[in-house]
């Protein structure tokens, strides 16, 4: 026993002598208990350096333990980091690179420039990858998991589930089930806790973070019915609960979570296990019939022919695209 603790309780046992014995002990063992494990935790991580992403929290032995950091400081300072993201400060960067485990370094101060593309081809579509959904559900659970509170001397406490249940009633319109605005909305409940932001505007962000919440209803939804009963949601946020990786599926070929395709002048990418392509119409692909002195004449029967077979492939094409991944 620590001597702040022994000295807090020998002061306790004092006053407690002329009060209700019991009840006084219990209110003054808690204080002292709090009291012993802030001093322990100063005293235990006082020579502890986590390096940058990190902080060293105590573990339940009593041992020092660096790891990522719960949540950086507010302030906004851009930052453009290696991997041609933008942070809101240095801190947010490295501790990206905490939880990636990816190695990120500071590119240069303010916001990464944008790379510039082919006008041909349009670009990459904006998705939720693997590594954004099971960011987003992480920090779920890291939030959800802070609200627990521990059975006390005379109060019931309250698990995992109770406060999943609490949230669930509170954001479900009255069917017991959630869609994917009363996800948001649950999303909003904590905004802080729940920012992902892998793009330098925000309203991509904001857009990043409702294709995360039709990822997360898709990865627990059983019945496919784009809705979560209470325990399709207690599934998805089960913090034992190990998600899979989907992975794409075109012409019996499979591709890893980012691959990327093209489809004319279309570009789509594999995001959680669906195929996600821009909706840009191609020039040159469909021309329009240039007016000749022969304007009135009408297309002849081989060139229809041809023209729909041209269209007809297109479409085959994009229906090619369009297939329903499976599992692998």
């Amino acid at each position: 026993m620590s001597v702040c603790l022994s000295v807090c309780l020998s002061v306790c046992l004092s006053v407690c002598l002329s009060v209700c014995l019991s009840v006084c002990l219990s209110v003054c063992l808690s204080v002292c208990l709090c009291l012993s494990e802030g001093k322990s935790k100063s005293k235990v991580c006082a020579n502890v350096f986590c390096g940058a992403g990190r902080e060293c929290a105590v573990t339940e032995k009593g041992e020092p333990s660096c790891l990522c950091i719960e949540q950086c400081k507010p302030h906004k300072r851009s930052v453009c980091g290696s991997n041609g993201k933008t942070y809101r400060n240095h801190c947010e960067l490295h501790r990206d690179a905490c939880l990636t485990g990816l190695k990120i370094q500071v590119y240069h101060d303010g916001h990464c420039e944008e790379k510039k593309t082919d006008k041909a081809v349009a670009a990459s579509p904006i998705v939720c990858y693997l590594a954004n959904r099971n960011e987003l559900r992480s920090r779920v659970i890291q939030w959800l998991q802070n609200e627990v509170v521990p059975d006390g001397w005379f109060a019931k406490g309250s698990n995992f589930s109770d406060t999943l249940l609490k949230y669930f009633k509170d954001y479900d319109n009255g069917d017991s089930q959630l869609d994917s605005t009363e996800f948001l909305k649950f999303l909003q409940h904590n905004e802080t806790a729940i920012n992902i932001t892998s793009y330098a505007d925000e309203e991509n962000n904001r857009l990043l973070r409702s294709l995360c919440v039709d990822a997360l209803i898709e990865l627990s939804d059983e019945n496919t019915d784009w809705k979560l009963s209470f325990d399709e949601f207690l599934n998805c946020f089960k913090p034992g609960f190990n998600p899979p990786e989907r992975k794409c599926a075109l012409e019996d070929e499979t591709y890893e979570d980012g691959a990327e395709t093209q489809v004319e002048c279309n570009r789509c990418v594999c995001a959680c296990g669906n195929w996600v392509c821009t909706a840009v119409t191609c020039e040159d692909k469909v021309p329009a019939v240039e007016k000749t002195e022969g304007a009135d004449q009408e297309m002849t029967e081989e060139e229809w022919t041809r023209r729909v077979a041209e269209l007809n492939k297109h479409q085959e094409t994009v229906e090619k695209m369009k297939v329903s991944t499976k599992d692998i």
